[in-house]
């Protein structure tokens, strides 16, 4: 089955759209404070179909996830006691670890949970929470999500059109391999280890 090829070229086409942009910004503001998916989903293919414009894409959601960023920022400082029953659903573990590196790392925790790929969001609210100063906060916003930001789009727009068409080939085989893991993943959790 081409499951796999089909939602990339959707994803392709849908990239070159002129209001891609757009969705992208929303996705990289509210993916800092509140929303699941990533920007890296969107600025991965749009970086990719349109690599002349890469850096573009990658100064937007650099620019919208600060500014997401800043917003769950505020969410933890004024609205922590509405918001904590939010994250017992399935950030509770995160948020205690948020906390936990502010104590001992303050402005690099930040930067380094900007760059890496665990929920920024968690870390934005922890800040506001914790009363971490404003000013550094935002750098270290500015620093950890460019660079995650920049390397990604770089990294496409330097694969260009021709690692375009390889990932095109590869897909199926990536996309069924990562759902192997995933459904060994659940029956090794849910049904071997959970007896």
């Amino acid at each position: 089955m081409s499951i796999f090829s089909a939602l990339y070229d959707k994803a392709m086409t849908w990239s070159r759209h002129p209001k891609a942009p757009w969705a992208l910004a929303g996705v990289s503001f509210a993916e800092s404070s509140f929303f699941l998916v990533p920007p890296d989903v969107m600025l991965m293919p749009m970086s990719l179909a349109q690599p002349h414009r890469a850096l573009f894409f990658a100064t937007l959601t650099t620019l919208m996830s600060v500014l997401g960023g800043i917003l769950g920022y505020f969410i933890g400082l004024w609205a922590l006691d509405w918001v904590l029953p939010l994250l017992e659903g399935g950030y509770a573990e995160y948020y205690q670890q948020a906390r936990g590196w502010f104590t001992s790392w303050g402005f690099w925790a930040v930067l380094i949970a900007g760059f890496s790929p665990v929920p920024y969001k968690v870390f934005t609210i922890a800040a506001g929470a914790m009363h971490m100063a404003f000013l550094p906060f935002v750098l270290a916003s500015c620093i950890g999500r460019g660079a995650r930001f920049y390397l990604v789009a770089l990294l496409m727009a330097w694969g260009g059109t021709g690692l375009e068409h390889k990932l095109r080939q590869w897909v199926d085989r990536v996309g069924w391999f990562l759902v192997a893991v995933i459904v060994l993943w659940v029956i090794i959790r849910y049904f071997v280890l959970s007896r």
